[in-house]
């Protein structure tokens, strides 16, 4: 949906270091005529291309559903997204996929946003929604600054917990961890064999030969060397995470895209 583009880049400007108060309220207005329920947020533009080729092999279209997917540009910018995005800001309910490198980055953001448990958000456990504040105040015109960390803090009151317990905390908010990223995850789901195939088949055989015979590559596992490969020319991320999931068993969907897309069903 074209429309949904212009939402994107209203986000992106909104939530820019040089908050653009214009851009919230186009994001406010757009939000409104598209009817955006929930918005997914992801790293970068390879996250965005996989997600929504997943839902259309699933026959679904997440622009049309409301739930648009929004590449951040970069995991520090998380916090501004939540802020602009959520309760303190338009009262959309939210959801993502993260790195696990980036599991502080994006807990410390849904605290700040006032998503962190004990804020006052409802999580919606049991029919497997999104976030959604309780009581969505009003939007902002301007990105509301980072709020102080509470005394109980989350990072601060998961510091001795169990890695999982705490990303258990992030999967509730509606933000599901990839180990150690998508591009991981999707050629473990399909297998060396299966993703050197699919290189194959893009007439790029020969240039993943050339590359797997450099020296920085002697010591990698296949796996490592078809994950290097994927990130090594502009665009190429993005092309192979959507050739990846076209060419996935659904049965092997990697968890963390299949809870997030469960998470964006109506």
């Amino acid at each position: 949906m074209e429309d949904m583009g212009r939402f994107r880049t209203a986000v992106a400007r909104a939530a820019g270091r040089q908050a653009d108060p214009a851009a919230v309220a186009e994001c406010r207005e757009c939000a409104e005529r598209l009817g955006v329920r929930t918005v997914v947020l992801v790293e970068g533009r390879s996250d965005q291309a996989a997600l929504e080729a997943l839902a259309a092999r699933h026959g679904r279209d997440l622009d049309a559903e409301g739930s648009p997917v929004v590449p951040l540009g970069g995991v520090t910018n998380v916090g501004r997204h939540l802020r602009i995005l959520g309760p303190g800001g338009l009262g959309l309910g939210v959801a993502g996929l993260y790195d696990a490198a980036e599991h502080h980055h994006v807990l410390r953001g849904l605290e700040q946003a006032g998503l962190a448990p004990g804020s006052g958000c409802a999580t919606e456990e049991a029919n497997g929604k999104a976030v959604e504040p309780r009581t969505a105040a009003p939007a902002a015109s301007a990105p509301a600054p980072a709020a102080s960390a509470p005394a109980a803090s989350v990072p601060g009151a998961l510091a001795g917990a169990h890695a999982d317990q705490s990303r258990a905390v992030l999967e509730r908010l509606g933000f599901h961890v990839c180990v150690a990223d998508l591009e991981d995850e999707l050629i473990r789901a399909l297998g060396a064999d299966a993703v050197q195939a699919v290189i194959a088949a893009q007439d790029e055989w020969r240039a993943f030969r050339t590359f797997r015979q450099q020296p920085a590559q002697q010591e990698r596992t296949v796996e490592q060397q078809l994950h290097r490969f994927m990130g090594t020319h502009s665009g190429r991320k993005s092309r192979y995470a959507h050739l990846l999931v076209h060419h996935l068993d659904l049965a092997r969907t990697p968890e963390p895209l299949a809870r997030l897309l469960a998470r964006t069903a109506g």
